[in-house]
């Protein structure tokens, strides 16, 4: 697929997709509550179709009732069954993380596989403290998958301190503490997103969250009966993000996406973006499902650059990439700082982003575990052909570059955008009221 300027600035008013996270852990909390849980604003791309095939073959009953409206019937806590065949995890680290959760708690066999780039995936991280609560895993060298697990018969409750921040890990050790008798103990070193938490409580358990300076300890009481409960789910802000920087990239734009999820430890690329100068508005916040939203303005301006300290990265880790196309248009020299988390994403975002920039005619340097991007107080040159690595994030990323370099950006493989964003492609031709995004072989973009 190809990117070329837009011949005007991108305006009107658009939704995206229902939120990633959220949309998981709606599927996986109503399978294991006692009830029929409604779902409205569910996420209808691969990465969460591979966690409702899961929860089916895990026993849960799944039905879709139309677009992102769907119906669970769960099975409680403790009740999932084996699965007949292996589960196939697609593209999606976080069903695969989250699911090892699910699993370790249950005393069933499973086996995990995933598509090339997720069997390149470590999962180490998640399995090796889940080992303690009694699961055995078997996985190929380096903890890649395919993954065998062996659930619990009487899973432990876990005492864990995570050695890095991580969403995922926490959410998999609190997963696996619901079937455990007493107490499961989770101290991250700062606060990551607490979409599990959150929802841990809108379907009954009894979850605890201290503050201790920088760290977060939680606590969840173990064997909770859950309890069905509707679920509205937010517009993701990882997607948002993608729009939001084109129109504050692409001259005379003023571009309104509404019902974004404004979870406080999901904002941290709209904290950095206002620090680069961005017009960049919310209105109409309320709550809704647990979950703070509102309705987001960008508008095109001057951006400089911006320093981006390590403790911002789990409020903003997926966005990077993003971020990083906003700040080759800057002024001045960026540094996004402690971005370790981020080289065990779908691929080496470091590595990733970086080529982005430089086939691009962006300066970029890599010191350890920062990124410096040289601003270029404008349309950057472009031209290049970027290599995704079967990454939805960096193809998108460089997608939106291209609305603002000189010459067309073009990707070599598009076709897994889907995963997180249905529709991407033709969202971004409406916007800008002309086809700017074309595939290479001609198709039209759907």
């Amino acid at each position: 697929m190809r990117a070329a300027r837009p011949h005007q600035g991108l305006a009107g008013r658009l939704t995206v997709a229902g939120d990633k996270s959220i949309s998981h852990r709606a599927l996986m909390f109503g399978a294991l509550a006692v009830g029929r849980t409604d779902i409205t604003g569910l996420l209808e791309g691969e990465d969460v179709l591979r966690t409702a095939a899961a929860m089916r073959a895990l026993g849960a009953t799944v039905e879709r009732l139309g677009e992102g409206a769907w119906q669970v019937s769960g099975r409680g806590v403790g009740g999932l069954v084996e699965p007949e065949d292996v589960l196939d995890m697609g593209n999606s680290g976080t069903a695969a993380r989250l699911i090892c959760g699910l699993l370790a708690g249950h005393p069933v066999f499973a086996v995990l596989t995933g598509d090339a780039s997720l069997r390149k995936r470590p999962m180490r991280r998640v399995t090796d403290p889940l080992a303690a609560s009694g699961a055995r895993f078997s996985s190929r060298a380096g903890g890649r998958l395919p993954l065998a697990v062996q659930g619990a018969a009487e899973p432990m409750p876990l005492d864990y301190t995570l050695p890095m921040a991580s969403a995922q890990v926490k959410s998999a050790v609190l997963l696996a503490g619901l079937c455990a008798r007493g107490v499961t103990r989770v101290v991250e070193p700062e606060a990551t997103r607490d979409h599990t938490e959150n929802m841990l409580r809108h379907f009954g358990a009894t979850v605890r969250v201290a503050e201790d300076g920088p760290r977060r300890v939680i606590e969840l009481e173990g064997q909770p009966e859950l309890v069905a409960a509707p679920v509205a789910v937010p517009g993701d802000p990882s997607s948002a993000a993608f729009p939001l920087v084109a129109a504050l990239i692409v001259p005379g734009s003023a571009l309104t996406v509404e019902h974004v999820g404004l979870n406080p430890l999901r904002t941290g690329l709209f904290t950095t973006l206002r620090e680069m100068g961005a017009e960049l508005t919310v209105e109409n916040e309320r709550v809704e499902g647990g979950e703070p939203v509102g309705d987001l303005t960008a508008r095109f301006g001057a951006l400089r650059a911006v320093d981006v300290p390590a403790a911002r990265v789990p409020s903003m880790v997926d966005e990077y990439p993003i971020l990083a196309v906003a700040a080759a248009c800057a002024t001045g020299t960026s540094r996004f700082r402690g971005l370790a988390e981020l080289r065990v994403k779908e691929s080496d975002r470091v590595a990733a982003t970086a080529a982005l920039l430089a086939a691009n005619g962006i300066k970029v340097e890599i010191e350890g575990d920062d990124m410096l991007v040289h601003g270029c107080a404008g349309n950057p040159p472009g031209g290049g052909n970027v290599v995704t690595h079967m990454d939805h994030r960096i193809a998108m990323s460089a997608l939106i570059l291209g609305l603002a370099t000189e010459q067309p950006v073009s990707v070599d493989d598009s076709s897994f955008i889907d995963t997180s964003f249905p529709g991407f492609a033709a969202l971004v031709n409406r916007v800008a009221g002309g086809e700017v995004l074309r595939r290479l072989n001609g198709a039209p973009v759907a």
